[in-house]
């Protein structure tokens, strides 16, 4: 399969039919569709595996649209940082969309692709992504006084879990991602401006 607007595949691997999809995943892709008005390059890559795709999303789903200490729009934030630091176009792009949405801010999301450091986010805001970056980066070495700082930011150990397991499924995310050259869709780069 290609992409529409460019000509060019949106994955090295196989890329399956919406037909021939078993029916729980098609049926989730068309919901995306008809909410988004497009279908998100991802669930068609990811479909090539269906097992994979079912534990893929619901682990996704679970992190991403749960009540938690976190905003939907931090936990974008989360995915966007951590995701350019592992050079992934794919989720930088994309989630960089959803973040501009959930953020209420068309220029948060594309200063954390770039560098979060020079964000316009609160104090609260840049130790929750210093720390998704070390988990991406360097988990071997958090540490105690990582907690310590999260805390004193109000950060409960359930923020902080959150914020490490975000970190660490997007690792996964865009390590396949870049493996099989998921190309975004030219949908998301108008998303939210």
């Amino acid at each position: 399969m290609t992409d529409p607007s460019t000509d060019l595949p949106i994955s090295r691997f196989p890329v399956p039919e919406l037909a021939e999809l078993p029916d729980d995943i098609r049926a989730r892709i068309e919901a995306v569709s008809a909410k988004s008005g497009f279908v998100p390059n991802v669930f068609l890559v990811l479909a090539h595996r269906p097992d994979e795709f079912r534990a893929f999303m619901a682990y996704h789903d679970t992190l991403m649209e749960k009540e938690s200490g976190l905003s939907k729009g931090e936990r974008e934030l989360i995915v966007v940082a951590t995701s350019a630091r592992n050079s992934c176009q794919y989720c930088v792009v994309a989630h960089g969309a959803i973040a501009r949405i959930r953020m209420k801010n068309p220029l948060v999301a594309d200063q954390v692709a770039i560098n979060y450091l020079k964000s316009d986010l609160n104090a609260r805001q840049q130790a929750m992504l210093a720390f998704a970056v070390k988990v991406a980066e360097r988990s071997a070495e958090v540490n105690d006084a990582d907690f310590a700082e999260l805390r004193g930011h109000g950060f409960s150990d359930e923020d902080i879990w959150d914020i490490g397991a975000i970190a660490a499924f997007f690792a996964l995310s865009n390590r396949m991602a870049n493996v099989t050259g998921m190309r975004p869709n030219a949908e998301f780069y108008a998303m939210g401006r």
